[in-house]
């Protein structure tokens, strides 16, 4: 009966009657009976017949039956209106309200949408019974309905339309628009922020609402707390939606707001600079700049030397970027096009030595030199290390100081004997070595350098420059090369000095190999396999066979002399070094770093004290506000659990790890940093998989 009732659209004829007879209704009892009843109608057939439910009660193809009906009803409002009668439009509110906020707002609104768009384009009475269906909504429900109407608005005009000036009448609906979906939530998608924004800034009594949102989210995007706090995916959806309010201020709301804008701006830009996030500093940048060139039309703009991402503001620009909603960023994204545009072509244009008119002046007469045989004079460079030493210090003659610098690592390894007689002042001059001409690669140079010399001499190098880094008088670039070299000269001394020979086999000619006569037993098996093979012929031929080569652990004795100088200082601040305040990122660097080590000392004495004395390090900073840091402090977990053999991970760090374990519980709980999350997760996976091989 019921299948047959709604095949025969009965459902339109019963909504109907209830808005024509609501008056009667005194008590709301009968009139939320019936609408729990329509509403819940699917759940309820199928409570009751289970698998044996007829495909018309199904949801994806019920709430559409009922949004067609929805529409019939409100049709016949609008003639009853325009014919002069009158009726209650309330009973559809609710149920519209009760669909959305029951999750089916995707199936009813599909149908609802498309067709109210099509009716109050040009009638009037259509634009009114809109309004009235979203006002009539009780508060309990207006989240779902907004959120679903501005999901699905095909633009900001359609909401207009069909929302009217609801975030002004109604102070729920203004809350989920400009605070909820603005600033308490960052998984919309981009058509939804500017369906929204769009929405405030085409009426005048909504335009108020659109400055003060920018205002908000101006103040959360220049709050340091929540540039620490906050993830990344929120930071670059608040962006979005700056950027997107920036295209819809007109000039005079500019002028009469330009010092608070430029304020928040210069907070702001500075908060994300000092983020230790890349992606962070360049969002930063990137509304700052655009800030500045919408607040500072004719004077002087904000300008970074930076790759800005094109396609970032793109995000923000809908289909018709002609609309003068988004001139100004589409201005913007035009000003990147042809800055990089004149980059390319300034630096692919060639270069002519003659001038591109002749000259009258030009004799056309003179034959020029052949100069392809000639050849470029080279600098030797200097062949003791000595001699290097005293070229990078005291040398005037840059092309000498040039070549010394190239061939400074080659000569450090051919030479150890040499090279550790002046380790330390060696390493003191690359440490403080400046650039002194445009030399390709310097860096990459001055860094390989500094890893030969480590690595020829470990210990006293390792000493010095380990003491050096909590040193005064260095600047942050400094203090993190001395990170950079530590961890690669550490990666090369802990892995072989070659990784693999190849063994062609062949066909091999049979031979007697005549081994010299030995008296000692311990040859006897490496001479009769010697023999047994010279005497096999081998037909087969495959694939080269890669012998790893194995060999002593270099780093396993000097394991503990890169490891404990670094982490025993690093809660005595300097006047100009201060890990646990403003140099959060270097402190970044330093946990890597203790991570890396800890996982390249596997296998050596010192892995134990190592990881206990790294448990320690990390529980003292498990609650620090720089996501970068700890995203470190999981890694120093992880390398933990790697490198530690599991009966000394059990009976040597068993409270420990019972700590470690609760935080990183609360860290998959409840950090807002993604990556976070997800080492956390791995890292207890990793404790379930070491349970599990005792």
């Amino acid at each position: 009966v019921l299948e047959q009732f709604l095949r025969e659209g009965r459902l339109a004829a019963l909504l109907w009657d209830v808005c024509q007879q609501q008056a009667e209704l005194g008590h709301p009892e009968p009139r939320d009976a019936l609408l729990s009843s329509i509403v819940c109608l699917p759940d309820r057939v199928s409570n009751k017949l289970q698998k044996n439910s007829p495909a018309v009660f199904f949801p994806q193809n019920y709430f559409p039956l009922l949004g067609a009906a929805i529409i019939q009803v409100l049709q016949n409002i609008a003639d009853s209106l325009k014919g002069g009668s009158d009726c209650s439009i309330s009973f559809i509110s609710h149920v519209l309200g009760k669909v959305c906020v029951h999750g089916r707002q995707k199936e009813l609104l599909s149908v609802l949408v498309p067709r109210l768009t099509d009716l109050t384009k040009s009638d009037c009475i259509w634009q009114r019974i809109c309004w009235q269906l979203v006002e009539g909504v009780p508060d309990r429900w207006m989240e779902a309905v907004v959120l679903g109407f501005v999901q699905r608005a095909p633009g900001a005009d359609v909401l207009s339309r069909l929302l009217g000036n609801l975030v002004v009448k109604n102070k729920k609906a203004q809350f989920v628009v400009t605070q909820k979906v603005l600033l308490l939530q960052y998984g919309h998608t981009t058509a939804v922020l500017q369906n929204l924004l769009g929405y405030l800034s085409l009426d005048s009594l909504r335009r108020a609402l659109l400055i003060k949102v920018l205002q908000e989210l101006l103040e959360t995007w220049g709050s340091s707390s929540a540039v620490k706090h906050s993830p990344a995916e929120q930071q670059l959806y608040i962006s979005k939606a700056i950027l997107i309010c920036l295209s819809h201020l007109k000039e005079p709301e500019i002028e009469s707001c330009r010092q608070e804008l430029l304020t928040i701006m210069m907070e702001g830009v500075k908060c994300h600079l000092d983020s230790s996030l890349p992606q962070i500093r360049r969002l930063g940048m990137i509304v700052a700049e655009s800030i500045s060139s919408k607040i500072n039309t004719d004077g002087p703009v904000l300008k970074f030397q930076k790759k800005v991402s094109i396609v970032f503001v793109q995000l923000v620009v809908v289909k018709d970027v002609s609309s003068h909603l988004f001139s100004f960023i589409h201005s913007f994204i035009e000003s990147l096009r042809l800055e990089k545009t004149s980059k390319i072509q300034s630096n692919h244009q060639p270069r002519s030595t003659m001038p591109s008119k002749p000259c009258p002046e030009v004799d056309d007469d003179l034959i020029p030199y052949d100069m392809s045989e000639d050849k470029e004079l080279k600098t030797k460079a200097p062949v003791y290390i000595r001699e290097c030493i005293e070229v990078l210090t005291s040398s005037e003659d840059v092309d000498k100081w040039e070549a010394t610098v190239k061939a400074l690592e080659s000569l450090v390894r051919k030479n150890p004997a040499a090279t550790r007689e002046v380790s330390v002042e060696l390493a003191k001059i690359l440490l403080h070595l400046e650039e002194k001409t445009c030399i390709e690669g310097f860096v990459g140079l001055r860094q390989r350098a500094q890893v030969a010399v480590l690595t020829t001499d470990p210990i006293p190098v390792a000493k010095y420059l380990t003491s050096e880094f909590y040193s005064l008088n260095y600047s942050l670039r400094q203090r993190m090369d001395i990170l950079d070299v530590l961890v690669l000269a550490a990666q090369e001394l802990s892995y072989p000095k070659s990784h693999g020979k190849t063994k062609h086999s062949g066909t091999q000619k049979p031979c007697v190999q005549l081994l010299p006569e030995s008296n000692s037993s311990k040859d006897w098996r490496r001479i009769v396999d010697e023999r047994i093979k010279s005497k096999t012929r081998r037909f087969a031929t495959g694939q080269s066979q890669v012998q790893l080569v194995s060999g002593p652990n270099e780093f396993n004795s000097i394991a503990g002399h890169f490891f404990f100088p670094l982490i025993q200082r690093f809660d005595r601040p300097l006047t100009t070094f201060d890990l646990l305040g403003e140099d959060h990122f270097v402190l970044g660097r330093l946990v890597h770093t203790l991570a890396v080590l800890m996982y390249l000392a596997v296998n050596t004495v010192a892995v134990t004290a190592m990881g206990r004395t790294l448990l320690e390090f990390v529980w003292a900073l498990r609650f620090h506000t720089d996501s970068y840091v700890r995203q470190g402090l999981l890694s120093c977990i992880s390398s933990v659990l790697l490198s530690v053999p599991i009966e000394r991970l059990l009976e040597d760090m068993t409270e420990e790890l019972l700590e470690a374990q609760s935080w990183l519980g609360d860290v998959v709980e409840k950090d807002p940093d993604g990556d976070c999350r997800r080492l956390a997760l791995q890292n207890l996976l990793l404790m379930e998989n070491l349970k599990k091989k005792l």
